[in-house]
C-alpha cells in the first residue's frame, strides 16, 4: 500500500471533503426527486394491481439510490453531485469504475452512515488520500477532476 500512496498525485486531493459534502446535497436531493417520481409510478400501479404494487413502498427508496449511483458512476466515473463539485471516482486498479461499484459504493455509504456516522468522516483525516470508510471497503478514490 506504501509504493501506491508514494506514487500517487497528492494535489488531486485539494478540498476534497468539502467538495464531497457539496456533492452528497446535489445527490440527495436528486434521489429524493427521482423517488417522489418513482412512488407516483407506485401509487399508480398500485391502483391497477389493486394494491399489491404497493408492497414495493419500502424498497422504493434504496432501488432509486442504487440504479442512481451504479449507473452515474459506472457511465462518468462521478454522479451528477460529484460531476458538479468537480470530482471523479477513480478505482485502485485504474481501471473505470464499474455498475457494481457504484452500487455498493452508496450502499456501504447508507449502511455505515447509519451506524458509525462519526467514524466514516474521522477515518479520512487519518489517511493519505482522504478516503471515506466506504471508499476503504471497496477500493476506490474521490479525487479533483
Amino acid at each position: 500500500m506504501t509504493t501506491l500512496d508514494s506514487a500517487y498525485d497528492h494535489s488531486r486531493l485539494d478540498g476534497v471533503r468539502r467538495k464531497r459534502m457539496l456533492a452528497f446535497l446535489v445527490d440527495f436531493t436528486c434521489i429524493c426527486i427521482l423517488w417522489l417520481i418513482a412512488c407516483v409510478v407506485v401509487g399508480f400501479l398500485g391502483i391497477i394491481t389493486l394494491g399489491l404494487a404497493w408492497l414495493l413502498y419500502g424498497a422504493v427508496f434504496p432501488i432509486v439510490a442504487v440504479l442512481y449511483s451504479g449507473i452515474s458512476i459506472s457511465n462518468r466515473s462521478a454522479t451528477p453531485g460529484m460531476r458538479a463539485a468537480g470530482l471523479i471516482f477513480r478505482s485502485e486498479t485504474g481501471e473505470p469504475p464499474s455498475f457494481i461499484q457504484g452500487a455498493a459504493h452508496v450502499i456501504l455509504f447508507y449502511v455505515t452512515v447509519t451506524f458509525l456516522t462519526p467514524l466514516i468522516l474521522v477515518i479520512s483525516l487519518f489517511n493519505s488520500r482522504k478516503r471515506l470508510l466506504h471508499d476503504m471497503l471497496i477500493g476506490v478514490t474521490v479525487e479533483n477532476a
